[in-house]
């Protein structure tokens, strides 16, 4: 048992991150039953839409899961309310400050991580009396820090800094990432990409076949100017090069990306208009398998190298 494990009551310190389009209901109660802990990505539902998530979810485990909260999202109360009225005892806030809803959640009971790309941000989200945090690094899908920090030297920069345990979040996939991880200080990761690509995914198969196709480099941290956010480069990152070269204005970038970008690429498989968000671990990730199949390599792996450190 370590901290993690014994905070959100599961038997492994194993996080699934809580990514759009991709962490639906099944995704999240088949890492639940595998012994992490699964989350469903409240940012691409509608809240009716969660709920139905939520009530799926309950009766596919008997295990801990929770939802991941960008607090950007326009309907937050909504969705906070769904939370409490459907007993959901675990969120994840991302995007936002932490002081505006960690008291709330706490008061009903809910215990609270929050994700940051920083220390500073890491000490805000302790004195705002979140339980934990995820440290996310700049090698991580989705939307990222502006700081470009990397997951292995913001581990140990935030654990001198914090007493609340800190979950490692950004280019992990694998049980000697997750031990890598761990020897720098972090109480357990949160891994995304590679559930991403499993079976129960959420996610088009155009979107999952491309993950397993992306190599070194083909990914690329952009837009900046909005929200971070790192992307498979195709034909719709091309476009938002080319308008850089433009030097354009904030309005320009934003007409540029409209709207439903992601959905249109994650969701549904439109692999040159899309936005297709992934981490940089997927050049390590080769094949579609289910979640228990992944799952069962990373703590196997993570047994055997850490047994081997051990005797040595």
């Amino acid at each position: 048992m370590n901290k993690i494990t014994n905070l959100f009551n599961i038997k492994y310190p194993i996080v699934q991150g809580g990514m759009i389009w991709v962490s639906g209901w099944k995704l999240a109660s088949a890492v639940s039953n595998a012994g992490g802990l699964g989350l469903i990505g409240a940012g691409s539902m509608y809240p009716d839409v969660l709920r139905e998530h939520i009530q799926k979810c309950k009766k596919a485990t008997d295990k801990p899961f929770g939802i991941n909260v960008p607090m950007l999202y326009p309907d937050i109360e909504k969705i906070m309310d769904i939370i409490v009225e459907e007993g959901v005892k675990i969120v994840f806030t991302s995007a936002g400050n932490p002081k505006t809803w960690t008291s709330f959640l706490k008061g009903k009971g809910i215990t609270v991580v929050h994700v940051v790309s920083s220390v500073k941000f890491a000490l805000k989200a302790e004195a705002a009396g979140v339980d934990a945090i995820v440290c996310e690094g700049f090698e991580a899908g989705g939307h990222n820090g502006r700081e470009e920090t990397t997951t292995f030297t913001l581990i140990p920069m935030v654990k001198e800094q914090v007493k609340i345990p800190v979950i490692a979040a950004g280019g992990i996939g694998s049980g000697r990432g997750m031990l890598a991880a761990m020897v720098l200080g972090s109480d357990g990761v949160q891994i995304g990409s590679r559930f991403a690509a499993t079976q129960e995914s959420s996610a088009h198969i155009n979107f999952k076949n491309t993950i397993v196709d992306v190599k070194d480099g083909d990914t690329q941290l952009t837009l900046k100017e909005l929200a971070p956010v790192r992307l498979v480069k195709n034909r719709f990152y091309d476009d938002i090069q080319e308008l850089y070269q433009q030097n354009p204005s904030i309005l320009q970038i934003k007409e540029l990306l409209g709207r439903a970008r992601a959905k249109k690429g994650m969701f549904e498989g439109d692999l040159d208009n899309g936005e297709l968000e992934i981490g940089q671990i997927a050049g390590l990730i080769h094949e579609i398998k289910p979640v228990k199949e992944v799952f069962k390599e990373i703590v196997e792996e993570f047994e055997l190298v850490k047994s081997f450190i051990d005797r040595l």
